[in-house]
């Protein structure tokens, strides 16, 4: 579906809570929200989230915006609101081997219907971020800036983006030399230069270009080894 049923509209002012509004007059609940974060990444995995916030009072969560759009701290107390508040959430991610045998758009849809599929509680109708996503059984619309002006996949971008950092967090202490705490794996300059000194590691993406480049001969067999273990 690419238009909202029939009998919901949305006023320019209706804030970002204002689909799942039009939707429940409509007669449609629960709506959940699916987004991912990590798409643009070299490195790690894809994680994508769905979540179904409640109607009224409870179902509004403090400080909820795009996930981009807040501070590590404001994404980790819009998290921590958003599992308390939620009907049903869920998160799945898709490891960079996989990513890279099936394609970004691929893998980018599979994990946005693995996070649905995931959820406790079957949604009656699905708002995505940016662009249709079919097979999810339910009736759904596509919605440009998503993350900023639909409340379910504002928060499914943050639960995405919040689990996602702290995966690359973790990975850091596997792989220092990249600095993967910091870039959390998207290709920044100085993300590019660990590359060109050290060569990738397992958690990069071979479909990149630049992670592709980065695999020349003279590195040895050394290559993709966590710091202080040797590759045999």
């Amino acid at each position: 579906m690419t238009v909202m049923p029939r009998g919901s509209t949305i006023r320019r002012d209706a804030g970002i809570y204002g689909y799942e509004r039009a939707l429940r007059r409509a007669g449609l609940d629960p709506i959940a929200g699916v987004d991912e974060a990590g798409r643009g990444a070299c490195a790690g995995p894809l994680v994508a989230a769905a979540v179904i916030l409640p109607d009224g009072k409870r179902g509004q969560v403090p400080g909820l915006a795009d996930s981009k759009l807040l501070t590590a701290k404001a994404r980790d107390r819009v998290y921590e609101e958003v599992r308390k508040r939620a009907v049903a959430w869920s998160v799945v991610a898709i490891e960079a081997a996989e990513c890279d045998r099936l394609g970004m758009h691929v893998a980018n849809v599979e994990a946005l219907r693995r996070a649905l599929f995931r959820l406790d509680t079957r949604p009656s109708y699905v708002l995505t971020d940016g662009f249709g996503v079919d097979g999810l059984g339910v009736p759904g619309l596509a919605v440009w800036k998503g993350d900023r002006v639909a409340a379910c996949i504002a928060a499914a971008s943050v639960i995405a983006k919040v689990t996602r950092d702290r995966v690359m967090a973790e990975m850091h202490e596997l792989y220092p030399q990249y600095d993967f705490d910091i870039h959390k794996g998207y290709c920044t300059p100085e993300h590019q230069a660990a590359l060109d000194e050290h060569g990738p590691c397992p958690e990069h993406r071979r479909r990149f270009e630049n992670v592709r480049r980065s695999l020349r001969p003279d590195m040895g067999q050394n290559v993709g080894s966590p710091a202080g273990v040797e590759s045999r």
